[in-house]
């Protein structure tokens, strides 16, 4: 089984047993997950698509752990100024272990 599913705004691909990373999420790690904003689900032959959402479908998942990417530099400068700042950024993200994909029954 197949689903898109969109969580803080962005759209991921799942399938059962993958460990995808996320937007950071405000939940603990070792805890379970329940999404309900699934856009598409594939099941064998079977393809079912929303307007916008599959009603009666969602994604469970158990976060496995928190992080940051990697760092991003910010490099602006204005020429014959002297004028130069360096940022870096990292962005936090959670990594989740895909259980179940449930279907809407019909």
């Amino acid at each position: 089984m197949y689903a898109v599913f969109q969580i803080s705004g962005f759209q991921f691909n799942a399938e059962v047993g993958e460990v995808i990373q996320i937007p950071s999420q405000s939940v603990e790690s070792g805890s379970k997950l329940d999404i309900n904003e699934v856009l598409l689900l594939k099941k064998e032959d079977n393809l079912l698509i929303g307007q916008p959402f599959v009603e009666g479908a969602r994604v469970e998942a158990e976060v496995v752990e928190h992080g940051k990417n990697e760092k991003v530099v910010v490099f602006k400068k204005k020429r014959r100024t002297k004028y130069r700042r360096t940022q870096g950024h990292r962005q936090g993200f959670s990594e989740i272990k895909i259980n179940k994909i449930v279907a809407p029954e019909a």
